[in-house]
């Protein structure tokens, strides 16, 4: 009986979706999205938001952390786009892969906060709401590596190493860590101890999404030394600079969690306040119901004026003789 002795990478980095061909790096970054947008809508109305403002604030975070992503990355690994031989115009390739969360978080958030100026929402609660979706879309996201066959870590000939086929990009064939695989786990249980302790502790005005932030980075640093792909050029006193950035971001977000659980301790009560502003379709059917009003009202008043007994607004005229009441003024009126 044959024993899996690695994990095969795909032959090709395209996978048919009802016969339309589809990047797998693409996809796994889709899926995730939709899976974050899908969790952050629930927790979202659990605390009591509005079913749709998720998804409405999307629409400006994820295009804005696409670009903050793959910024991050292009100033980061720069010589893989700008270098002797290389083509920049491989630096707007994004469904080759290249995407840095560091980037994809800070210019997301600011995305977010355009989002939630418009809605008149704080941004720390959306944040907490969306904060274990964003790891389950990270942990999906991972997949598109594994589909481009890139962030693997040292050789290895354990059971579950990755292997390696392709040899172009510096890569070279043989067996190594999946670190792909490794962080996808490790989204997976950050995701889920955010959620215990947001129901254990009830974490708000973005603690929630500090203690993501924690944990995730503190599994990026582990991971990301064991990783061996791409290229060692940005390395800073001997640590690759994503390790840095782990620890830097890590440090922030833990003095994050303890400075604002001292200022403003507890959760918000209201993360949504409740508008009677109406939408605007609404605001144009009750625009056309005044004008009908209107015109109903406008019409009967007219009708009204037309069919006013004359008599009731007569005023008697002076001039004219008036008629006699008494006996003897009735008398002389029948002789003459």
């Amino acid at each position: 009986m044959e024993i899996l002795a690695f994990i095969p990478s795909p032959s090709q980095g395209e996978i048919a979706l009802f016969g339309v061909p589809l990047r797998g790096y693409a996809f796994c970054i889709i899926l995730g999205v939709f899976a974050a947008v899908w969790l952050g809508g629930r927790r979202w109305v659990a605390r009591g938001g509005q079913v749709g403002t998720v998804a409405d604030i999307a629409v400006w975070a994820v295009p804005f952390g696409l670009v903050g992503g793959r910024l991050y990355h292009v100033i980061t690994d720069y010589e893989l786009y700008f270098s002797e031989g290389r083509n920049w115009v491989d630096a707007f390739k994004i469904w080759e892969g290249g995407l840095g969360i560091w980037g994809a978080i800070a210019l997301g958030a600011l995305g977010a906060w355009i989002g939630c100026r418009r809605r008149g929402i704080p941004l720390p609660a959306y944040a907490d709401a969306i904060a274990p979706g964003i790891a389950i879309a990270q942990a999906l996201g991972r997949w598109g590596n594994w589909f481009n066959q890139e962030l693997y870590g040292r050789a290895t000939d354990l059971p579950w190493a990755l292997e390696i086929t392709r040899s172009d990009g510096g890569r070279v064939p043989g067996t190594y860590h999946p670190t792909f695989l490794y962080e996808s786990l490790w989204c997976i249980g950050v995701a889920l101890l955010v959620i215990w302790a947001d129901r254990r502790f009830k974490l708000g005005h973005g603690r929630a999404f500090a203690l993501y932030v924690a944990a995730y980075c503190a599994g990026r640093g582990w991971i990301e030394y064991m990783r061996v792909d791409d290229v060692q050029m940005n390395d800073v006193l001997g640590l690759r600079l994503n390790v840095w950035t782990s620890i830097v971001v890590f440090t922030l977000a833990v003095a994050y969690m303890v400075v604002s659980a001292r200022l403003r301790p507890g959760r918000e009560e209201v993360v949504e306040p409740v508008t009677d502003h109406p939408t605007e379709a609404e605001a144009e059917a009750e625009a056309d119901d005044g004008e009908s009003a209107s015109s109903d009202a406008g019409t009967a008043d007219d009708t009204a004026d037309t069919t006013k007994p004359t008599d009731l607004t007569k005023k008697a005229d002076p001039d004219e003789p008036k008629a006699q009441t008494s006996d003897g003024e009735a008398k002389s009126i029948n002789k003459a």
